[in-house]
């Protein structure tokens, strides 16, 4: 088998099966772990899977720069935003993660609502200025351009400072082994910073970043609350979330 088939066959099992293995592909094809962590590997650095231990998974296609997110699964976004709202009681301080799906929960949030909103996220920030009810506290730092999100030291300082009901977090891939991550140091270590300082933190996943993962590991899926998705996530998908000990929240309820 040539090499290019090999990587085209490789490709077709992550498709089929949503991962990997290096030892079974191995012996299916009856080639050395070596000559397919090699092709892996390539892969890898193709963009086109991402690498874990053993083998490999689809890598998260929510990566992609802020301007190029807001066309990845827009209604799902909205609808997730809106059950998100919900979630959201009056006089509670609650995070909101940078992102576009943090976008529509601040899009969302009712008129009548009196609470504290904290936020790294300028465009979150910017959706609440004119909601007379909610008081924004905006934290400062390194622009990351990429998420438009503050990360850095500061950052990190003024998270620790605070005592929040609800972080409603965004990351770029859910995988029940792979755990909740992102694609950048800094994003990882403020997520992780603010799942600490809060009673409670839903992970607002639209449908395809359910089984991949990205390279930088916030926490395990269990160390999360709940995870809100859309309808349209199969219940296969979710299954070994729930085996980790992940609740589940869809969209078109709420609840």
């Amino acid at each position: 088998m040539l090499t290019s088939q090999r990587k085209q066959h490789i490709l077709w099992v992550l498709k089929r099966d949503g991962n990997v293995v290096a030892k079974a592909l191995s012996d299916e094809l009856g080639l050395s772990e070596d000559t397919i962590r090699r092709d892996l590997r390539e892969l890898a650095a193709e963009g086109l899977l991402q690498r874990v231990h053993g083998g490999a998974l689809p890598v998260a296609a929510a990566e992609a720069d802020f301007a190029r997110r807001q066309q990845l699964a827009p209604d799902e976004k909205v609808a997730i935003g809106r059950a998100a709202a919900r979630l959201v009681k009056p006089g509670q301080v609650v995070f909101i993660d940078g992102g576009t799906t943090a976008v529509q929960l601040a899009r969302h949030l009712p008129a009548s609502l009196q609470a504290t909103v904290v936020t790294h996220s300028p465009s979150v920030a910017v959706e609440l200025v004119a909601h007379a009810g909610i008081e924004v506290v905006l934290i400062g730092g390194r622009l990351f351009k990429h998420s438009v999100v503050a990360v850095g030291s500061a950052a990190m300082a003024a998270i620790a400072r605070i005592h929040a009901d609800t972080y409603f977090m965004g990351v770029t891939g859910v995988h029940a082994e792979a755990g909740l991550t992102t694609g950048d140091l800094e994003e990882a270590e403020i997520k992780r910073a603010l799942m600490a300082s809060a009673a409670e933190t839903v992970v607002l996943a639209s449908s395809e970043k359910i089984g991949a993962a990205s390279a930088w590991v916030v926490n395990p899926v269990a160390s999360a609350t709940s995870l809100l998705v859309s309808p349209d996530v199969p219940a296969r998908a979710l299954a070994p979330l729930r085996k980790a000990g992940l609740a589940i929240l869809r969209s078109d309820t709420g609840a």
